[in-house]
Protein backbone atom coordinates (compact mmCIF):
# COMPACT_ATOMS: atom_id res chain seq x y z
CA UNK A 1 0.00 0.00 0.00
CA UNK A 2 2.82 2.39 0.90
CA UNK A 3 4.47 1.59 -2.42
CA UNK A 4 1.26 2.37 -4.27
CA UNK A 5 0.91 5.66 -2.43
CA UNK A 6 4.52 6.54 -3.25
CA UNK A 7 3.88 5.75 -6.92
CA UNK A 8 0.72 7.83 -6.89
CA UNK A 9 2.59 10.73 -5.32
CA UNK A 10 5.39 10.38 -7.85
CA UNK A 11 2.86 10.36 -10.67
CA UNK A 12 1.18 13.46 -9.30
CA UNK A 13 4.54 15.15 -9.09
CA UNK A 14 5.24 14.37 -12.73
CA UNK A 15 1.91 15.86 -13.83
CA UNK A 16 2.57 18.98 -11.78
CA UNK A 17 6.06 19.37 -13.23
CA UNK A 18 4.75 18.89 -16.76
CA UNK A 19 2.06 21.48 -16.15
CA UNK A 20 4.62 23.95 -14.90
CA UNK A 21 6.73 23.38 -17.97
CA UNK A 22 3.78 24.21 -20.21
CA UNK A 23 2.96 27.36 -18.28
CA UNK A 24 6.52 28.69 -18.22
CA UNK A 25 7.47 27.77 -21.80
CA UNK A 26 8.86 30.85 -23.60
CA UNK A 27 6.58 32.57 -26.12
CA UNK A 28 7.63 33.29 -29.70
CA UNK A 29 9.93 36.31 -30.00
CA UNK A 30 8.28 39.56 -31.09
CA UNK A 31 9.27 41.07 -34.41
CA UNK A 32 12.02 43.69 -34.09
CA UNK A 33 11.67 47.16 -35.57
CA UNK A 34 14.43 46.47 -38.09
CA UNK A 35 12.81 43.19 -39.16
CA UNK A 36 9.47 44.92 -39.58
CA UNK A 37 10.92 47.88 -41.44
CA UNK A 38 12.92 45.56 -43.71
CA UNK A 39 9.91 43.36 -44.49
CA UNK A 40 7.83 46.29 -45.76
CA UNK A 41 10.66 48.54 -47.02
CA UNK A 42 9.83 49.95 -50.46
CA UNK A 43 11.45 49.00 -53.71
CA UNK A 44 12.33 52.55 -54.67
CA UNK A 45 12.40 53.97 -58.21
CA UNK A 46 14.64 57.06 -58.18
CA UNK A 47 14.57 59.13 -61.35
CA UNK A 48 17.90 60.80 -62.15
CA UNK A 49 18.81 64.00 -63.92
CA UNK A 50 20.59 63.45 -67.23
CA UNK A 51 23.45 65.87 -66.47
CA UNK A 52 23.78 65.83 -62.64
CA UNK A 53 22.52 62.33 -62.00
CA UNK A 54 24.65 61.63 -58.94
CA UNK A 55 22.90 64.42 -57.01
CA UNK A 56 19.81 62.21 -57.14
CA UNK A 57 21.49 59.29 -55.39
CA UNK A 58 20.13 58.41 -51.95
CA UNK A 59 22.63 59.05 -49.19
CA UNK A 60 23.17 59.41 -45.47
CA UNK A 61 22.79 62.89 -44.01
CA UNK A 62 26.33 62.64 -42.63
CA UNK A 63 27.73 61.22 -45.88
CA UNK A 64 30.71 63.58 -45.50
CA UNK A 65 31.43 62.07 -42.07
CA UNK A 66 30.03 65.00 -40.06
CA UNK A 67 26.61 66.43 -39.24
CA UNK A 68 27.11 70.03 -40.44
CA UNK A 69 24.35 70.34 -43.05
CA UNK A 70 25.53 73.79 -44.22
CA UNK A 71 28.22 72.19 -46.38
CA UNK A 72 26.37 69.17 -47.80
CA UNK A 73 25.66 70.92 -51.12
CA UNK A 74 29.37 71.65 -51.60
CA UNK A 75 30.53 68.21 -50.44
CA UNK A 76 28.13 66.31 -52.68
CA UNK A 77 30.48 66.62 -55.66
CA UNK A 78 33.56 65.78 -53.61
CA UNK A 79 32.68 62.41 -52.13
CA UNK A 80 30.57 60.48 -54.64
CA UNK A 81 31.86 57.20 -53.25
CA UNK A 82 30.13 58.03 -49.95
CA UNK A 83 26.68 58.56 -51.47
CA UNK A 84 25.67 55.11 -50.30
CA UNK A 85 22.09 53.90 -50.51
CA UNK A 86 20.48 54.78 -47.17
CA UNK A 87 16.88 55.12 -46.00
CA UNK A 88 15.89 56.40 -42.56
CA UNK A 89 13.10 54.48 -40.83
CA UNK A 90 10.94 54.79 -37.74
CA UNK A 91 8.35 52.52 -36.10
CA UNK A 92 5.55 53.67 -33.81
CA UNK A 93 2.63 51.48 -32.75
CA UNK A 94 -0.86 51.26 -31.35
CA UNK A 95 -2.62 48.10 -30.21
CA UNK A 96 -4.02 47.62 -33.73
CA UNK A 97 -1.32 48.94 -36.10
CA UNK A 98 2.32 49.68 -36.78
CA UNK A 99 3.16 52.91 -38.59
CA UNK A 100 6.41 52.63 -40.54
CA UNK A 101 8.08 55.84 -41.70
CA UNK A 102 10.77 55.92 -44.40
CA UNK A 103 12.78 59.06 -45.25
CA UNK A 104 14.84 59.49 -48.43
CA UNK A 105 17.66 62.03 -48.11
CA UNK A 106 19.51 63.95 -50.86
CA UNK A 107 22.15 66.69 -50.37
CA UNK A 108 20.54 68.93 -53.01
CA UNK A 109 17.15 69.99 -54.36
CA UNK A 110 17.60 71.95 -57.56
CA UNK A 111 16.45 72.87 -61.07
CA UNK A 112 18.42 72.89 -64.29
CA UNK A 113 17.50 76.50 -65.01
CA UNK A 114 19.00 79.54 -63.27
CA UNK A 115 17.45 80.35 -59.89
CA UNK A 116 19.14 83.59 -58.73
CA UNK A 117 16.54 84.34 -56.05
CA UNK A 118 16.61 80.87 -54.48
CA UNK A 119 12.96 80.09 -55.10
CA UNK A 120 13.28 76.55 -56.45
CA UNK A 121 16.61 75.28 -55.12
CA UNK A 122 17.86 74.52 -51.63
CA UNK A 123 20.49 72.58 -49.72
CA UNK A 124 19.42 69.21 -48.25
CA UNK A 125 16.20 67.41 -49.08
CA UNK A 126 14.23 64.71 -47.30
CA UNK A 127 10.86 63.38 -48.40
CA UNK A 128 9.32 59.99 -47.78
CA UNK A 129 6.39 57.72 -46.95
CA UNK A 130 4.45 56.31 -44.01
CA UNK A 131 2.99 52.81 -44.22
CA UNK A 132 0.08 51.54 -42.13
CA UNK A 133 0.43 47.85 -41.20
CA UNK A 134 -2.26 46.01 -39.26
CA UNK A 135 -1.17 43.87 -36.32
CA UNK A 136 -3.27 40.90 -37.38
CA UNK A 137 -1.48 38.23 -35.34
CA UNK A 138 0.97 37.30 -38.08
CA UNK A 139 4.66 38.03 -37.58
CA UNK A 140 4.86 40.96 -40.01
CA UNK A 141 1.23 42.08 -40.09
CA UNK A 142 -0.84 43.18 -43.07
CA UNK A 143 -0.02 46.26 -45.17
CA UNK A 144 -3.14 48.43 -45.54
CA UNK A 145 -2.26 51.99 -46.64
CA UNK A 146 0.52 54.37 -47.68
CA UNK A 147 0.86 58.16 -47.49
CA UNK A 148 3.67 59.81 -49.46
CA UNK A 149 5.33 63.21 -49.12
CA UNK A 150 5.79 65.29 -52.27
CA UNK A 151 6.96 68.79 -51.34
CA UNK A 152 4.02 70.41 -49.51
CA UNK A 153 1.45 67.78 -50.51
CA UNK A 154 0.69 64.30 -49.20
CA UNK A 155 -0.73 61.54 -51.42
CA UNK A 156 -2.81 58.55 -50.28
CA UNK A 157 -2.56 55.01 -51.67
CA UNK A 158 -3.81 51.53 -50.81
CA UNK A 159 -2.62 48.08 -51.86
CA UNK A 160 -5.02 45.80 -53.72
CA UNK A 161 -7.48 44.20 -51.33
CA UNK A 162 -7.26 46.85 -48.62
CA UNK A 163 -10.52 47.88 -46.94
CA UNK A 164 -9.29 51.47 -46.66
CA UNK A 165 -11.22 53.96 -48.81
CA UNK A 166 -11.22 57.73 -49.30
CA UNK A 167 -11.80 59.77 -46.16
CA UNK A 168 -11.04 63.46 -45.79
CA UNK A 169 -8.50 62.97 -48.57
CA UNK A 170 -9.15 61.01 -51.75
CA UNK A 171 -7.25 57.79 -52.38
CA UNK A 172 -4.87 58.70 -55.19
CA UNK A 173 -4.24 55.19 -56.48
CA UNK A 174 -3.17 51.62 -55.85
CA UNK A 175 0.30 50.71 -54.59
CA UNK A 176 1.95 48.25 -57.00
CA UNK A 177 3.69 45.42 -55.18
CA UNK A 178 6.87 43.73 -56.40
CA UNK A 179 8.49 40.56 -55.12
CA UNK A 180 11.96 40.75 -53.63
CA UNK A 181 13.58 37.93 -51.63
CA UNK A 182 10.38 35.94 -51.95
CA UNK A 183 7.95 38.50 -50.46
CA UNK A 184 5.89 41.37 -51.88
CA UNK A 185 7.09 44.91 -51.17
CA UNK A 186 5.35 48.22 -51.87
CA UNK A 187 6.91 50.33 -54.59
CA UNK A 188 7.65 54.06 -54.56
CA UNK A 189 8.97 56.50 -57.13
CA UNK A 190 10.82 59.75 -56.60
CA UNK A 191 11.34 62.67 -58.92
CA UNK A 192 14.73 63.82 -60.12
CA UNK A 193 15.96 67.15 -58.73
CA UNK A 194 12.88 68.03 -56.62
CA UNK A 195 12.44 64.52 -55.13
CA UNK A 196 8.68 64.40 -54.54
CA UNK A 197 7.60 60.86 -53.58
CA UNK A 198 4.64 58.94 -55.01
CA UNK A 199 3.59 55.34 -55.49
CA UNK A 200 5.39 53.84 -58.49
CA UNK A 201 3.18 54.12 -61.56
CA UNK A 202 4.55 51.00 -63.24
CA UNK A 203 6.14 53.07 -66.01
CA UNK A 204 9.68 53.46 -67.29
CA UNK A 205 11.73 56.39 -65.96
CA UNK A 206 11.23 59.71 -67.77
CA UNK A 207 14.08 59.90 -70.25
CA UNK A 208 14.83 56.21 -69.75
CA UNK A 209 17.39 56.57 -66.95
CA UNK A 210 17.04 56.02 -63.22
CA UNK A 211 18.15 53.96 -60.23
CA UNK A 212 16.10 51.18 -58.64
CA UNK A 213 16.94 50.71 -54.97
CA UNK A 214 16.22 47.47 -53.07
CA UNK A 215 16.22 46.94 -49.27
CA UNK A 216 19.13 44.49 -49.35
CA UNK A 217 20.77 45.79 -46.19
CA UNK A 218 23.90 46.73 -48.13
CA UNK A 219 24.54 50.47 -48.63
CA UNK A 220 25.64 50.58 -52.26
CA UNK A 221 26.61 53.36 -54.65
CA UNK A 222 25.00 53.24 -58.12
CA UNK A 223 27.37 52.52 -60.98
CA UNK A 224 25.73 55.31 -63.00
CA UNK A 225 22.52 57.28 -63.27
CA UNK A 226 20.94 54.25 -64.90
CA UNK A 227 21.50 51.35 -62.51
CA UNK A 228 18.54 49.00 -62.06
CA UNK A 229 19.68 47.13 -58.93
CA UNK A 230 21.28 49.00 -56.04
CA UNK A 231 21.05 47.96 -52.40
CA UNK A 232 20.14 50.28 -49.57
CA UNK A 233 20.52 50.05 -45.80
CA UNK A 234 17.96 51.09 -43.20
CA UNK A 235 19.02 53.50 -40.43
CA UNK A 236 16.81 53.96 -37.39
CA UNK A 237 15.67 57.56 -36.85
CA UNK A 238 15.68 56.80 -33.11
CA UNK A 239 19.20 55.36 -32.97
CA UNK A 240 21.51 56.64 -30.25
CA UNK A 241 23.10 59.89 -31.51
CA UNK A 242 20.88 59.53 -34.59
CA UNK A 243 18.55 61.92 -36.36
CA UNK A 244 15.92 62.31 -33.63
CA UNK A 245 18.52 62.46 -30.88
CA UNK A 246 20.13 65.38 -32.73
CA UNK A 247 16.88 67.31 -33.18
CA UNK A 248 18.13 70.23 -31.05
CA UNK A 249 21.67 70.20 -32.49
CA UNK A 250 22.31 73.54 -34.19
CA UNK A 251 24.94 72.13 -36.55
CA UNK A 252 22.22 70.05 -38.21
CA UNK A 253 18.97 71.89 -37.56
CA UNK A 254 17.98 75.54 -37.92
CA UNK A 255 14.78 74.90 -35.98
CA UNK A 256 12.38 72.14 -35.03
CA UNK A 257 12.42 69.63 -37.89
CA UNK A 258 14.19 72.02 -40.32
CA UNK A 259 17.67 71.30 -41.65
CA UNK A 260 20.24 74.08 -41.83
CA UNK A 261 21.08 75.03 -45.40
CA UNK A 262 22.39 78.15 -47.15
CA UNK A 263 22.41 77.28 -50.86
CA UNK A 264 19.38 78.60 -52.71
CA UNK A 265 16.55 79.12 -50.24
CA UNK A 266 17.86 79.04 -46.69
CA UNK A 267 16.73 76.31 -44.27
CA UNK A 268 14.15 74.87 -46.67
CA UNK A 269 14.36 71.08 -46.10
CA UNK A 270 12.61 69.12 -43.37
CA UNK A 271 13.04 65.96 -41.34
CA UNK A 272 9.92 63.76 -40.91
CA UNK A 273 8.69 65.72 -37.89
CA UNK A 274 8.74 68.81 -40.11
CA UNK A 275 6.78 67.36 -43.05
CA UNK A 276 3.52 69.15 -43.77
CA UNK A 277 0.64 69.08 -46.22
CA UNK A 278 -0.42 72.62 -46.91
CA UNK A 279 -4.19 72.12 -47.00
CA UNK A 280 -5.26 69.09 -44.97
CA UNK A 281 -6.75 71.02 -42.05
CA UNK A 282 -5.69 72.85 -38.92
CA UNK A 283 -6.13 69.74 -36.78
CA UNK A 284 -3.29 68.05 -38.72
CA UNK A 285 -0.34 70.35 -38.05
CA UNK A 286 3.19 70.19 -39.37
CA UNK A 287 4.97 66.96 -38.47
CA UNK A 288 1.91 64.94 -37.46
CA UNK A 289 2.56 62.40 -40.22
CA UNK A 290 5.53 61.29 -38.10
CA UNK A 291 4.54 62.17 -34.54
CA UNK A 292 0.85 61.16 -34.67
CA UNK A 293 0.36 59.04 -37.80
CA UNK A 294 -2.63 57.17 -36.36
CA UNK A 295 -4.70 60.35 -36.23
CA UNK A 296 -3.57 61.47 -39.69
CA UNK A 297 -4.38 58.08 -41.24
CA UNK A 298 -7.77 57.96 -39.49
CA UNK A 299 -8.62 61.31 -41.05
CA UNK A 300 -7.19 60.67 -44.51
CA UNK A 301 -8.96 57.31 -44.94
CA UNK A 302 -12.27 55.63 -44.15
CA UNK A 303 -13.09 51.94 -43.86
CA UNK A 304 -10.23 51.21 -41.45
CA UNK A 305 -12.19 48.75 -39.30
CA UNK A 306 -10.73 48.22 -35.83
CA UNK A 307 -8.31 51.13 -35.45
CA UNK A 308 -6.79 52.47 -32.24
CA UNK A 309 -5.51 56.03 -31.80
CA UNK A 310 -3.76 55.29 -28.49
CA UNK A 311 -0.04 54.59 -28.78
CA UNK A 312 1.56 51.68 -27.02
CA UNK A 313 4.97 52.99 -28.21
CA UNK A 314 5.90 56.25 -29.86
CA UNK A 315 9.43 57.60 -29.44
CA UNK A 316 8.50 60.90 -31.10
CA UNK A 317 6.52 61.54 -27.92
Amino acid sequence: MKSLRRLAALGAGLVTTASLLVVTAPTAAAVTDLELATRWAPIHYQDTDSSDYDADYLSKIDFDLEWDTLNNWEHQDDVLSRLTGTVYYSVVETSTHWFLGYGFYHPRDWEDFSDPFGIYTHENDMEGVVLTVRRDGSYYGKFEAMVTVAHTDFYSYVPAGSTFTSGRENVDGTVPMRTYNGVAHPTTRQEAKGHGVYAWNGAEFPGGDGVVYYPSGAAEVPSSGNDRFVGYQLVNVFAADGLWARRANTATFAGYGTFRGDNGKDNAANAPWGWDDGNDGGDIPRGMIATDPAYLVAQYFAGEGSFSLAYTRNSYR
